[in-house]
């Protein structure tokens, strides 16, 4: 079955330009050497795989303007999957996470290279150094790319207050996960601990997946206010559904569809609404078990067992299949009622709610 994400041949065309992309970037370094290939090819790795969700958004988000589609915009769209591995390779840097897409995290292949070729000094900081770089270069490029997209630049220049406010905004969003996984949660309400798990996912993940790509488009394609103020609630609430689902995913995913090791997020400790959904739902004992086992990287698979079978019991997750839930349903109606739309794209849209919320990847 075809998905919504191939409508336009979308995910083909994205996938071309990155390519494209890459190898002029791959001219502009030969002439620093071969030594430099090394953060081609961790970029060029990550780029090969993803579902291009915010590079679909983005595009949808000038189609419902009334832009017409062509090659310039979907390198525009493109701009997005650049940015993404940037976030991709600092957030597994940050995480110290082993795989990414089923393959290696950039840093780890890095230090792996440095092993095998016989290297001095230490392989895991010139793994982190070479990686902190590749992700360094896909911003450059991500501006690059928007810059000479080929819209005309009065389109472009509408769109940049948009794209500015992505890029500060989520580089900010990862400190705030930083911030929330060094500060105690111990003796916190349970309503402080969703609060703070939910300002991370609104900050770090929601606005630049959905709302911020699709509110660049549609700026870019010059949509009326109203059309913009629905399109931002839509994206928002998409958004924050997606999150919720990748929180689940964490615990509960299969490997072989996430590309994640099963549990992976237990291991690294990460502060989410569905962990603090759990601490509120269970007694003193459990919760010690909880704060116990969270965030020890050497969990195995019985205590990642024991650990999703107290998430299960506290109700967490059925209180987060409801809010996801209700969030699509909440996105549904805002773009229903925005003024305007281009209808094909509004149709695309409607079907991105579910892509985005109900995914096993």
């Amino acid at each position: 079955m075809t998905s919504v994400l191939d409508t336009a041949d979308l995910r083909r065309r994205v996938q071309r330009v990155l390519d494209d992309e890459l190898a002029t970037q791959a001219g502009v370094l030969a002439e620093l050497g071969p030594d430099v290939e090394d953060l081609l090819h961790a970029v060029g790795d990550l780029l090969r795989g993803g579902k291009r969700l915010r590079a679909a958004f983005l595009y949808w988000g000038a189609r419902a303007a009334g832009l017409p589609d062509s090659d310039p915009l979907v390198r525009l769209a493109s701009a997005m999957e650049l940015f993404q591995a940037a976030a991709l390779i600092h957030d597994d840097v940050m995480d110290d996470s082993d795989t990414r897409r089923g393959r290696p995290a950039a840093h780890r292949a890095l230090a792996t290279r440095h092993v095998d070729r016989g290297w001095s000094g230490d392989d895991a900081r010139f793994g982190l150094a070479g990686a902190v770089l590749a992700g360094n270069l896909c911003l450059t490029w991500t501006d690059e790319l928007y810059a000479t997209c080929g819209l005309p630049d009065p389109d472009l220049a509408r769109g940049r207050p948009v794209f500015d406010r992505m890029r500060t905004q989520l580089m900010a969003g990862q400190f705030l996960d930083v911030v929330e996984s060094a500060r105690p949660w111990d003796g916190l309400p349970d309503d402080e601990r969703v609060a703070r798990a939910g300002r991370v996912i609104r900050y770090k993940s929601a606005k630049y997946t959905v709302e911020h790509p699709l509110l660049i488009g549609a700026t870019v394609g010059g949509l009326d206010p109203a059309g913009l103020e629905a399109l931002s609630r839509y994206g928002l609430d998409v958004g924050q559904a997606f999150q919720l689902r990748d929180d689940l995913l964490g615990v509960f995913g299969d490997p072989d569809e996430t590309g994640k090791p099963a549990g992976d997020d237990l291991r690294e400790g990460k502060r989410t609404v569905l962990l603090a959904r759990a601490l509120a739902g269970v007694g003193s004992g459990e919760r010690e078990r909880v704060e116990h086992l969270v965030g020890r990287p050497d969990l195995g698979h019985a205590d990642v067992d024991e650990l999703r079978g107290i998430i299960t019991g506290s109700g967490a997750v059925g209180l987060l299949e409801d809010e996801i839930a209700r969030l699509a349903d909440s996105a549904r109606a805002a773009l229903a009622a925005a003024p305007d739309l281009e209808p094909e794209a509004r149709r695309v849209l409607l079907e991105l709610v579910a892509t985005a919320t109900a995914r096993t990847a």
